[in-house]
């Protein structure tokens, strides 16, 4: 699955100067001198020695002066695209009731009115939480999830390009939920990382080739989960689900992927660490540790957080490839579920982050990062839909403006003042995407 945009085109230009004037007038001059010149010697003469009209003219010394100007260099631009990732995408059963149809299930109308926003991003990668329902079983709810394959079409079409897939419920259908999962993934051309279905897959890299003219910029996205909810991977299948001992924040597994993402060619890794305390604004101190040791490592550009159900900080953290900082979302919170004061009793539950990520890839390859922030919320009574939501930005669905106006702050208070607000969809670059799936 690819995203085309048309890319500019250029021209070139010719310069062309002449004297023919010049030369004529020259040659006149030499003819006229050899009439004048006196009677012709007795000596016949040879051919090379009688004048011809293809003597070299004299050159003026305004001539002289003036070479013809050197074509302008061409500087090669920037190549600038942008990335949106969003939180937890969290199937409880009342979510899928509002999805339901006479012939299945339909999230597109969820999504709807966030698809400016995952339209307008150049790379839109979407976090899978949970497991597709494999053949012949049904979908189910929490605490052993399993979506309707319906989910994954909507997403595409949605325009979301792929999801990380790593998760504490990657294995709540077992492996024949993990090969379910990829397998509609892969149907549908949309990328996926954190799960896979055979060892050799699980050493693919999954990338994100952006290009404009003949440049190419490869992006890699890497998924790691802390652990999944105390089941066990499946038999002789340790490479099925990506983990990392959290306990110990020990990121070595994340890190090791993310070199060998650099040394495969990736000129961006993106990582996505599904971890740590749930329903928590602030992270902790495990958590900050293990953002803090990849930021260290200069192996990642930006890192994406999932699993706490709740927006947390969005900062920019010492460290990154370049020196420049690794901006840091420690937690988006959720994109679509059935949570909220109601049902967990925590209010930050209902809402979650649309985090825009810019880059700015120089000719040489230096990178910079720009982030920016969108809250979503969810409507639970009005059908699960997924709202884009600002400060001002009034009702939505059965929503009141004070509720929306109040998790709008929420959001914005857990995300802090670093990063800053993106309250219109972003606008894509004149670039191509093309996705490289991931097969077994």
């Amino acid at each position: 699955m690819a995203r085309r945009n048309p890319a500019h085109a250029s021209s070139t230009q010719k310069l062309i100067g002449a004297g023919a004037a010049t030369a004529v007038a020259a040659i006149l001059g030499i003819v006229g001198a050899v009439a004048v010149a006196g009677p012709p010697s007795t000596e016949p003469t040879t051919k090379a020695e009688q004048p011809t009209a293809s003597a070299t003219p004299k050159v003026t010394p305004s001539e002289a002066e003036s070479p013809s100007p050197s074509p302008t260099p061409t500087v090669e631009p920037d190549l600038v695209f942008s990335i949106i990732t969003a939180g937890d995408m969290l199937t409880h059963v009342p979510v899928m009731n509002s999805a339901r149809t006479k012939n299945g299930y339909d999230f597109s109308k969820q999504f709807k009115p966030t698809q400016d926003f995952i339209e307008g991003a150049d790379i839109a990668i979407c976090h899978m939480e949970v497991p597709v329902a494999p053949k012949g079983q049904k979908p189910s709810g929490y605490p052993m999830f399993a979506a309707p394959r319906q989910l994954v079409t909507d997403l595409a079409e949605a325009g979301w390009d792929g999801c990380s897939t790593a998760s504490n419920h990657s294995v709540d259908r077992r492996f024949a939920g993990i090969e379910a999962t990829l397998a509609a993934f892969e149907a549908e051309g949309m990328g996926h990382s954190g799960t896979a279905r055979s060892k050799d897959e699980s050493t693919q890299v999954q990338y994100y080739s952006v290009t404009q003219g003949d440049r190419t910029v490869k992006v890699a996205n890497i998924s790691f989960a802390y652990g999944l909810n105390g089941l066990p991977k499946p038999d002789g299948k340790p490479w099925a689900v990506n983990t990392f001992n959290m306990d110990a924040a020990d990121v070595s597994p994340i890190l090791e992927a993310a070199e060998d993402a650099r040394k495969d060619g990736a000129d961006i890794v993106v990582a996505s660490v599904h971890c740590c305390v749930e329903y928590r604004t602030e992270p902790g101190s495990v958590q900050t540790s293990i953002a803090k040791q990849i930021a260290k490592s200069g192996l990642v550009d930006l890192y994406v957080g999932h699993h706490a159900h709740v927006p947390q900080p969005i900062r920019l953290l010492e460290g990154g490839p370049q020196g420049k900082g690794m901006w840091t979302a420690y937690g988006l919170g959720n994109f679509i579920s059935n949570q909220d004061v109601t049902t967990v009793g925590v209010k930050q539950s209902a809402s979650g982050v649309m985090m825009t990520a810019t880059f700015t890839v120089s000719p040489e390859g230096d990178v910079d990062v720009d982030v920016k922030w969108t809250a979503v919320t969810v409507d639970r009574k009005g059908k699960h839909i997924v709202y884009p939501i600002t400060k001002d930005s009034g009702k939505a669905g059965t929503l009141s403006a004070k509720t929306v106006n109040e998790r709008w702050k929420l959001v914005k208070d857990a995300v802090g003042p670093e990063a800053k607000e993106l309250k219109e969809p972003p606008v894509s670059h004149p670039v191509t995407l093309e996705v490289s799936v991931r097969q077994p």
